[in-house]
């Protein structure tokens, strides 16, 4: 029995399968392992492991691996003590989840946005997201940040900023508060998106979703090899038109949209 884990900041997927059928999936709080205390997250995983059993192999994915999860480790290792454990980022997940076992460029592009160069097996090249604030090109984080940035210039028309004000704190002050001492900015940028692809058709919304697009690939994408594109992420798979036609543009082909990474991973796993 193969155990796979995807682990982002909101949810954690867990699917155990059998000769690549699906035999059991579960799903627990998400968290960051760069931000969330070992002892917190070894206590998640712990009621967790117990809804499985039978497992000899375990693909742990997530956010924030930064180094190697001895606290997790203990806890799979008890659970499962003859178990082969395996550890790697998002990125990973997403890479073998896009691109399955061929070559390709692998973007994640959801709240914030990273991406890699994968030749098969493993990542390659990774040219770093940065963050919501110094990076992130063409996520939904970086779009509402775009927005805010117009919005508290004047520069979004008005009847945008009118619609925007009805259902959004849209006075400076609140602007400020909710960025500079939210505890999540990024999810709060983010959450504007919605917003702002509803309202698609309007010269001044398409204009800003085609830049933020285009940050993308001319400060990413355009400096891997010319690859097949797998893009996985909610946002990425509302905004597939617009990748497609702007890749086009910059010799780009995109060929596999995904929401989240764990059908792909059953498939890489099951093979």
């Amino acid at each position: 029995m193969i155990l796979i884990v995807e682990s982002g900041a909101t949810k954690t997927d867990w699917c155990a399968i059998d000769r690549g059928v699906v035999v059991q999936r579960l799903q627990t709080p998400g968290m960051n392992l760069s931000s969330i205390s070992a002892e917190a997250n070894a206590a998640v995983f712990a009621d967790a492991v117990e809804h499985f059993s039978g497992v000899d192999e375990i693909h742990f994915y997530a956010a924030g691996l930064l180094e190697f999860p001895t606290e997790l480790d203990n806890v799979f290792k008890e659970r499962f003590p003859k178990a082969v454990c395996e550890y790697a980022s998002d990125l990973v997940a997403a890479a073998r989840a896009a691109c399955g076992h061929e070559p390709g460029i692998a973007v994640i592009l959801g709240t914030g946005s990273n991406t890699c160069q994968y030749d098969g097996e493993k990542m390659v090249r990774n040219i770093h997201g940065g963050g919501f604030i110094i990076g992130d090109e063409g996520s939904g984080a970086a779009l509402g940040r775009m927005f805010l940035a117009d919005l508290v210039k004047d520069l979004v028309p008005e009847a945008i900023a009118d619609a925007f004000a009805k259902d959004h704190e849209a006075d400076y002050a609140s602007v400020v508060r909710n960025i500079y001492k939210s505890p999540a900015p990024s999810r709060y940028l983010g959450s504007l998106a919605p917003f702002i692809l509803e309202h698609r058709g309007d010269a001044y919304i398409d204009a800003l979703i085609d830049k933020n697009f285009r940050a993308l690939i001319e400060r990413t994408l355009v400096r891997y090899d010319r690859l097949p594109v797998g893009v996985v992420g909610g946002f990425g798979c509302a905004c597939r038109a617009d990748l497609e036609r702007l890749g086009a543009e910059y010799g780009l082909t995109f060929t596999r949209f995904i929401p989240s990474p764990m059908e792909g991973l059953i498939a890489y796993h099951g093979v």
